[in-house]
């Protein structure tokens, strides 16, 4: 008899849990299914509406995601599509709530930078290729079954709604997601949600990069959480095309402005004004895109007392996370591999207890993005659905003084860079020669600007028409 699983959304978390199913062999057939036209080639669309905005790919996300779509290099792919590679440690200039990081002669991790759009389209054509994957435009009302097994999907049609029956559904529709209402519908209820929202509002705009600046570093100002005022932050990030995505986000209080007017003075008015002084020499490409869909959403479903069999729901529909911290796109690897190696311990997709066991897997990724993001969150003025306990307030001191140690010591920089690269889980900030490194704290003198170099500096003030 054959065995079929259904995805609900073909992003990258959707087509990244295909991909497993299909390659498991537990079931015959996977079809995919997502409500927009999906576009044929590295196009926007519209149900990613962070979609226009900076996005990171992680060493750990790209290394879960090859792990998982085997034979062909995701990396080499978007690379030949344009795509840069940046080392943490030397190829950008970083200014933290301590001061400058220094660029180091060593070697550290990587980041892929480009736009949302080339890695989805990526992903999703690598997948299609290797795998025997069917996508449908369809939109999904409901669950099928009972509060002991989902048995397929409701699909919304003209003439009346449609059943698709499924041995395994996997709901990786994204931050929209409706599951709590799909699970209403088979008598789940009960499970606990949180929201933290800072009320942060991204504005990003495309620039074509100048002559001169194509080895330009990738060049960000972080927010500052630590000072009593919303968040601000700005970032130059290469992407593909010969193209500066330049990204402002700031919380409740901060938000930059849609005007290109205001936009500029946004970036000219942080606490260096770098950001500003590429940009006013830089031909935009884009008007100025804004999005407010960026507060953390914790559905803790790992939790509930009662779980269906033959359902298991991952990425920003398990937890959504501030998208200023870049870890989105990697915690959907993480958790589309845990389903993965679930698929192949397990004898079939209806053995007893899979669908839990990759649920709480998937969970264990989202609860480390999620501190993370929230620990910060939290500190903003105006923030909504949560205060720093005292938990936090230790944490947020440790990690200031890693952060200051960071500044002048490659040991400490390395601690932060494997973290934030999603290669290691945050307790590597805890090692003893972490913790020494932040004890000790930086043997060198603060920076009194951004580590340019010679030629760099030229570059700035080649395109600098701000006079700052």
């Amino acid at each position: 008899m054959s065995r079929r699983a259904v995805v609900v959304g073909a992003g990258l978390a959707g087509m990244l849990a295909a991909a497993v199913l299909s390659s498991a062999g537990a079931v015959d057939e996977v079809v995919v299914l997502d409500r927009d036209e999906l576009p044929e080639g590295p196009h926007q669309r519209r149900g990613l509406p962070q979609g226009r905005h900076a996005h990171l790919l992680m060493t750990g996300g790209l290394a879960a995601m090859e792990e998982i779509v085997p034979g062909v290099s995701l990396r080499k792919r978007l690379l030949a599509a344009g795509a840069h590679e940046i080392s943490l440690s030397s190829g950008m200039l970083a200014l933290t709530p301590e001061g400058w990081l220094r660029r180091w002669r060593r070697e550290g991790p990587v980041m892929l930078t480009c736009t949302r759009a080339l890695v989805d389209w990526t992903v999703r054509a690598a997948v299609l290729e290797q795998a025997p994957v069917e996508v449908r435009r369809a939109t999904v009302v409901g669950l099928t079954g009972s509060a002991g097994r989902v048995r397929g999907v409701r699909i919304a049609a003209p003439g009346g709604d449609t059943d698709l029956d499924a041995d395994l559904v996997v709901d990786a529709s994204g931050r929209g997601t409706r599951v709590l209402g799909w699970l209403e519908g088979l008598g789940l209820s009960g499970v606990r949600t949180r929201t933290v929202d800072s009320g942060l509002v991204n504005a990003s705009r495309v620039y074509r990069v100048p002559a001169g600046a194509a080895r330009f570093p990738l060049t960000i100002v972080q927010a500052n959480p630590y000072v009593s005022r919303p968040a601000r932050s700005a970032m130059v990030m290469p992407v593909e095309g010969d193209r500066w995505l330049v990204s402002c986000g700031g919380s409740r209080g901060g938000e930059p402005p849609a005007d290109p007017e205001g936009f500029l003075r946004y970036t000219l008015d942080l606490p260096d004004p770098i950001v500003g002084r590429l940009i006013s020499g830089a031909e935009p490409l884009t008007d100025i895109h804004l999005s407010r869909s960026t507060s953390n959403v914790r559905r803790y479903l790992e939790k509930a007392p009662l779980w269906p069999e033959g359902f298991v729901v991952l990425g920003d529909a398990l937890g959504t996370f501030n998208p200023a911290y870049g870890q989105g796109m990697s915690v959907a690897a993480f958790g589309a591999r845990v389903l993965g190696r679930e698929l192949d311990r397990a004898d079939g997709v209806d053995a007893p207890g899979l669908a839990r066991r990759a649920l709480r897997g998937a969970a264990r990724s989202v609860d480390a993005a999620w501190s993370m993001a929230v620990g910060q969150d939290v500190l903003y003025p105006g923030v909504r659905g949560g205060r720093p306990g005292a938990t936090d307030r230790v944490v947020t001191a440790y990690t200031r003084r890693m952060t200051r140690a960071a500044t002048g010591s490659f040991a400490a920089a390395s601690a932060i860079w494997d973290v934030t690269s999603m290669r290691t889980p945050p307790t590597r900030m805890f090692r003893p020669d972490a913790a020494v490194a932040a004890l000790t704290g930086s043997p060198l003198p603060p920076l009194s600007g951004p580590p340019l170099t010679p030629e760099e500096r030229g570059v700035l003030g080649t395109l600098d028409r701000t006079g700052a």
